[in-house]
């Protein structure tokens, strides 16, 4: 378990605040002195530890890491794919694993990626005189060996650092650290929700993606020139966790925050009604959100409701997926509690926020209720 070092502990009155593990909370930032979220790959929410096809659209795996494969199907993610030991002090990592042995063309797109809102950076000063020096460290553990690249970039696309790093022994974890100078030009999104940076770990990207590592450059880089491409051989394994971005050129220990505290700032980007564990779409009542009239009920056409209150205010006004009891998406179950109800119900939702939502349902049949699974998403 890591140490809490509070350095100085001043009157907040006077305008003062408290410095703990060297990192004074702002208005900006008030998850500590990691930057990353989920950096130890243990929250699951989207897919309760199951396997994650890259054959739909940038798929986010454990939360906040989205993985990339253009073309598509050429690895899966999972969290704890292969069930290896993990790294001392951890047990949870993310893993990819080749699906062929693939030569990537130059425009190719390959990586693991995080989003970086511009709330949770803004105090680093990028783009300015005052840009602050970073230091990103992580544990890795693949079956190849060489020199990977990886790549932190501005969310416009036109400021870049590629950079390299070396795994010397196969199937063995490495505790891998990188110092990046801030970047004193180009333009980076402040204060805001929207996004500000990108940190891609690259799993076999095309030349055009690569740049020339250990400096900045005004281009949109993924990766370093010539690293080494998981997706190239079948079966090829690359997992990764602890990982943390923080200020300073010198690597800290890994910042634990508490369970909670780390699923409430992921859930700022997604959440959902499905218990701990459950994948969204499961059939289940469990969770589900109830909004019911009388005790047996006569309602035909609309009922109104329920409304949700987002336990977590979301980044901004969410897209919202809903589900009935059974597992059928866009649908909600009318109910009444003598003689039970049915699913693939009409649902609509009729107004969102980034606090709440509330709909309603339509239909001929006399119910007296609504049941439904909903799913927030207001990812960057």
């Amino acid at each position: 378990m890591s140490t809490l070092k509070v350095d100085a502990i001043v009157d907040s009155s006077a305008g003062n605040t408290t410095t703990i593990n060297g990192t004074t909370p702002t208005a900006y930032n008030t998850m500590g002195k990691n930057r990353i979220i989920n950096g130890a790959m243990e929250i699951d929410q989207r897919n309760a530890g199951a396997s994650v096809s890259t054959a739909s659209v940038n798929p986010y795996t454990v939360d906040r890491w989205q993985v990339v494969s253009n073309p598509a199907s050429k690895f899966t993610a999972q969290q704890n794919a292969g069930s290896v030991t993990p790294p001392a002090g951890f047990t949870n990592y993310l893993g990819i694993t080749s699906s062929s042995a693939y030569s990537s063309s130059s425009g190719d797109q390959m990586y693991i990626l995080h989003n970086f809102e511009g709330h949770s950076v803004a105090d680093l000063g990028f783009g300015t005189a005052n840009a602050k020096t970073v230091t990103i460290s992580f544990k890795v553990y693949s079956s190849l060996t060489g020199t990977f690249g990886a790549c932190l970039r501005n969310y416009g696309s036109t400021r870049s650092y590629p950079f390299t790093y070396t795994i010397s022994s196969a199937n063995t974890w490495t505790s891998i650290s990188v110092t990046i100078p801030g970047d004193t030009s180009g333009t980076w999104v402040g204060a805001s929700n929207a996004g500000s940076m990108i940190l891609f770990f690259n799993l076999g990207s095309g030349s055009t993606y690569e740049g020339t590592p250990g400096a900045w450059a005004s281009a949109d880089y993924r990766s370093a020139t010539g690293a080494t491409s998981v997706v190239g051989t079948n079966g090829a394994t690359f997992y990764i966790t602890g990982v943390q971005l923080e200020v300073g050129s010198t690597a800290t220990e890994f910042e634990r925050r508490p369970y909670g505290t780390e699923l409430a700032l992921c859930q700022r980007y997604y959440q959902h009604s499905y218990a701990t564990g459950t994948a969204v779409g499961t059939a289940t009542s469990v969770g589900a959100a109830h909004f019911g009239g009388g005790q047996n009920g006569s309602t035909t056409g609309y009922l109104a409701g329920p409304w949700i209150l987002f336990p977590v205010q979301l980044r901004t006004f969410p897209t919202i997926t809903v589900w009935d009891i059974g597992g059928n998406s866009g649908v909600c179950h009318r109910f009444t509690y003598a003689v039970g109800g049915a699913n693939s119900q009409s649902y609509s939702i009729a107004a969102t926020s980034d606090k709440s939502i509330y709909g309603y349902s339509s239909g001929s049949t006399n119910y007296a209720g609504v049941s439904i699974h909903w799913r927030a998403e207001a990812e960057l």
